[in-house]
């Protein structure tokens, strides 16, 4: 769990872990505000802000809240200088066991369809897409609210997987 006096050192680490996104062309993205602190005191709070370490300061954190019966991750970013070691997948299998302890069954998050860490990462630990007819009304007003934004000028879409899924 997130301890308050991490979250903002979590702000630095989610600007660090978009810069990527500048490589290939998608610098909108790289250039996005952090979550604000309000709002990573607020998932913190609500016992859903998980962070990876080393011993030292985070190296990955995951932001999740309940949407449509399921646990939606709203957020998952590792350093890139942590990259490729796992810890994203060790915050989405804790974040697995987070929703079964409460009675939830599965996983959704919304993420872009070509980007390597992205969509096809989350194919890999067992994510599959849901077709727009498929969303229930959180994920479609999460959608929306990623159109109103212009994240939609790259694809992207919704997808769900059962919490136990271990990959």
């Amino acid at each position: 769990m997130a301890r308050q006096d991490e979250l903002p050192g979590l702000r630095a680490l989610e600007q660090a872990s978009g810069e990527p996104f500048r490589d290939i062309g998608m610098a909108m993205i790289a250039d996005e505000d952090p979550t604000s602190l309000a709002d990573l005191s607020h998932y913190q709070r609500a016992g859903r802000a998980w962070v990876i370490t080393d011993g030292g300061p985070a190296l990955g954190f995951l932001l999740a809240h309940p949407v449509d019966e399921r646990l939606h991750i709203a957020q998952v970013s590792v350093h890139p200088d942590a990259a490729r070691r796992g810890l994203g997948r060790e915050l989405i299998e804790h974040a697995g066991g987070e929703a079964l302890a409460a009675g939830t069954a599965e996983l959704s998050l919304t993420t872009y369809l070509e980007v390597p860490w992205n969509a096809p990462y989350y194919r890999r630990l067992g994510f599959v897409e849901l077709a727009e007819g498929e969303l229930g009304p959180g994920l479609r007003a999460i959608r929306e609210m990623e159109r109103g934004a212009g994240l939609d000028r790259w694809p992207r879409l919704a997808m769900v997987r059962a919490a136990g899924a271990v990959r």
